[in-house]
């Protein structure tokens, strides 16, 4: 990381608490107002989101108007921990890499608070849904914006919560409810594995702040290094859903669709990311750590791109691509220097392309009555141009079209995968060319299959296009997912606005010639294309699905991660559970069992002596007299 001068924040850094303040009151005004609130409690929590967004963006220009090396500033808020010698202060740190997710967080986040006007219109409870999606805005602004380890924490198990209360907005439904559980219960386990990593910071540095970390890095040994790499990325593979903690992102698409493209698109999911992008200079000293974040990336990757050629459902498709693209950004920033910058351009630009897709599932939903299988769609683009447009644009994006977002930003990731010496770069490069193709083919059998070929819709729905206020920010998610790149890409505005904090991206070059790289990409995108027409648009779609490959059936059902998961953790866990619970019943309180009636037996027994007689007293203690004086003269 270069060296930054990082000074008292000033102007509307100053005031940069109310990122936080801003939509943190708006949760607490919907959730304490009351049913008075009903009405226009959620646009109390629209206004908070944009006003957050207003002033996100005015910090922004403050710092572009500073030196390279001087665009870092940290707002002390209070004394946080003081015990010993050991003090942490809660602060803010607004430096390029912070304010770039203050930006896709506040921006595309209010986008989706305006689209949730007309998804949630008749739903009794929006209040308290709005309510939840400022808590999520102010929760996600403390993670990216803490200025140590401490207080990102606080904001992640912040996200955690909020995420929890909007999956399983629904609870009355069991199934959203229980994917509610799912999710929290398995990035309880991300998040043992960051605290973790937060107490071997402590125990190496002495500090868990990020300037003190840094700090420390040169002077700390590499097994404590590999050792806090590797638990960050446990953590990380929880939030960000990745393997082998993936399990729980398909089932959280029972929550509201607003959510899952708040929190499973553009936000929550990145956080992963975020968090080594952050840590970089750890990472960047710890080669092995690095080796395993590839690893990672590489097989969730291609693991959610295999899973999304399977799927029926609409959100769960989205939801397997959304583990895959988070895949190639994992990949990317486990690559190091070269790839930490283009790790965050391809998250700034998924954020807007599969936001924009997500928004569009909910409009399909919309018009189809809640339905999200796709084998009872098709033909929709005749009566939902709109939506229709505004989603070809970011599927067009995603597969990397020449020109769109996708196309210059994952694109870079290929050709930083295929950087270096040895087996890597023919390992890692050829997942993230194979993902390529296959995402080409799933996503375009989901387009297919929605919008085009004949309408297999069912007697009950007449789809129809969604209002203005749900087709207004899709409008503007797909002019992100055509030109955002074209903006950042090819002038280099994203890496050169990112160095500061991540460094060079260097100047290697892959193993195989760069044009020959875009050759082979754009082929393999055009014959994904290709087979998805011929099965999906060409051809009839049979509304019951056919029984398929061993591998599709498996793909089916996620690869069978949930029955893996309980095999190796869950029913072990049942059987320990019930050993020990048997050692306790039979064991210590068979002891303390066994021990309490030995007493009690001898107390009744002994109780009897005490019958009231003095004749048997006075035997009792010529007895006592005669043994004693037996023992005396046995003795002598």
């Amino acid at each position: 990381m270069q060296s930054l001068e990082t000074t008292a924040a000033t102007g509307l850094a100053s005031a940069g608490w109310l990122l936080i303040a801003l939509p943190l009151a708006g949760a607490a005004i919907l959730l304490l107002g009351g049913r008075a609130l009903d009405k226009v409690g959620p646009y109390i929590a629209v206004a908070m989101s944009w006003l957050a967004c207003l002033l996100g963006i005015g910090i922004v220009i403050q710092l572009a108007g500073r030196a390279s090396d001087a665009r870092s500033l940290h707002l002390h808020l209070f004394s946080w921990l003081q015990t010993g010698d050991f003090k942490l202060d809660a602060g803010l740190l607004f430096d390029p890499l912070s304010l770039t997710f203050v930006l896709l967080i506040t921006f595309v986040g209010s986008l989706i608070h305006v689209y949730s006007l007309g998804y949630m219109e008749h739903d009794p409870d929006k209040r308290r849904f709005f309510a939840y999606l400022n808590l999520f805005i102010a929760a996600m602004l403390t993670l990216v914006l803490a200025d140590s380890y401490g207080l990102l924490f606080v904001g992640w198990e912040g996200v955690g919560l909020a995420s929890f209360l909007l999956i399983s907005f629904w609870n009355w439904n069991p199934a959203y409810a229980t994917a509610g559980n799912k999710a929290f219960i398995m990035n309880r386990v991300g998040d043992f594995g960051l605290l973790l990593g937060i107490f071997t910071m402590f125990a190496t540095f002495g500090r868990i702040d990020f300037a003190g970390v840094d700090a420390g890095v040169q002077g700390a040994s590499k097994g404590a290094l590999t050792a806090i790499g590797i638990f960050l990325l446990v953590g990380a593979c929880g939030k960000s859903a990745q393997f082998p903690l993936q399990a729980w992102l398909g089932d959280a698409m029972a929550g509201p669709t607003p959510v899952s493209a708040l929190i499973h698109a553009a936000t929550m999911v990145t956080a992963g990311v975020y968090l080594i992008a952050r840590s970089n200079v750890i990472y960047t000293a710890t080669p092995d750590a690095r080796l395993a974040v590839c690893i990672v990336g590489a097989i969730t990757l291609v693991y959610g791109a295999i899973v999304g050629c399977a799927k029926d459902d609409m959100k769960k498709a989205l939801a397997a691509s959304t583990m895959s693209q988070i895949g190639y950004m994992v990949l990317a920033a486990g690559l190091g220097p070269i790839g930490y910058a283009f790790a965050i351009f391809h998250l700034v630009t998924h954020g807007f392309f599969k936001a924009g897709m997500f928004l569009g599932a909910g409009s399909v939903m919309h018009a189809m009555n809640d339905q999200v299988n796709m084998r009872r769609f098709g033909g929709l683009a005749m009566v939902m141009k709109i939506t229709w447009v505004t989603f070809g644009l970011g599927y067009l994006a995603i597969i990397g079209i020449p020109g769109l977002s996708g196309f210059w930003s994952k694109d870079k990731i290929i050709e930083a995968a295929f950087v270096g010496d040895g087996w890597r770069p023919w390992v890692f490069g050829g997942a993230a060319l194979l993902a390529a193709g296959l995402t080409a083919f799933y996503m375009s059998r989901l387009f297919f299959m929605t919008f085009q070929g004949k309408a297999r819709w069912t007697d009950d729905v007449h789809p129809h296009e969604s209002p203005l206020v749900m087709t207004i920010p899709m409008m503007v998610l797909a002019v992100g997912s055509a030109f955002l790149g074209l903006i950042l890409g090819p002038t280099g505005l994203i890496t050169s606005w990112l160095k500061p904090v991540l460094g060079e991206t260097g100047e290697d070059h892959p193993v195989i010639p760069v044009w020959l790289l875009m050759v082979l990409t754009l082929a393999l995108v055009l014959v994904g294309i290709f087979v998805a027409y011929r099965q999906y648009w060409a051809a009839d779609v049979p509304i019951n699905p056919p029984v398929g490959s061993p591998l599709t059936q498996a793909a089916r059902k996620d690869l069978y991660q949930d029955e893996v998961n309980e095999a190796i953790f869950a029913r072990p866990g049942v059987h320990l559970t019930r050993a020990l619970v048997y050692a306790d019943n039979k064991g210590v309180d068979g002891a303390v069992g066994a021990a309490a009636a030995l007493i009690g037996g001898s107390s009744s027994r002994l109780r009897k002596i005490q019958n009231g007689y003095v004749r048997s007293y006075a035997l009792t203690m010529l007895l006592g007299v005669v043994a004693i004086l037996g023992i005396v003269w046995v003795v002598q």
